[in-house]
């Protein structure tokens, strides 16, 4: 029978976060590397950073614009997961996995449009001045 001390247990748990830590880094690496989507938002992310480093935007700005870069970037992410496991379980046409496809990336078009609302509101007053 073999004891384990307190600090093997806390060693346990650090490796086993490092370990999903680096899982959800590699998801998010993959994402960037073969989603079409993904890529698009993180284009559009630099477009809207270097936007708003040449307007001067506040600090609730930044807080805004970083929130909505993650937010569409995390459902792009969460919208390919959808569309791996979909494709896991059926390859047939199926009208519950086409729904499921659809939902997902109609949550991230809802956001993507609320995104680019977000980013009227704050550049437009700003270029109108």
């Amino acid at each position: 029978m073999k004891f384990c001390s307190r600090s093997d247990s806390r060693d346990d748990t650090v490796k086993n976060f490092i370990k999903a830590f680096t899982y959800a880094w590699m998801g998010i690496v993959h994402g960037a590397a073969q989603e079409r989507n993904v890529k698009f938002h993180l284009v559009a992310a630099i477009v809207v950073i270097v936007a708003g480093w040449l307007t001067g935007l506040s600090r609730f700005e930044w807080i805004v614009i970083t929130a909505v870069i993650a937010l569409v970037i995390a459902l792009e992410l969460m919208n390919a997961a959808v569309e791996r496991v979909v494709d896991l379980v059926t390859q047939e046409r199926h009208p519950l996995a086409k729904q499921a496809k659809d939902l997902a990336a109609g949550a991230v078009l809802v956001f993507s449009i609320a995104s680019a609302i977000i980013g009227v509101l704050i550049f437009l007053p700003k270029w109108l001045m």
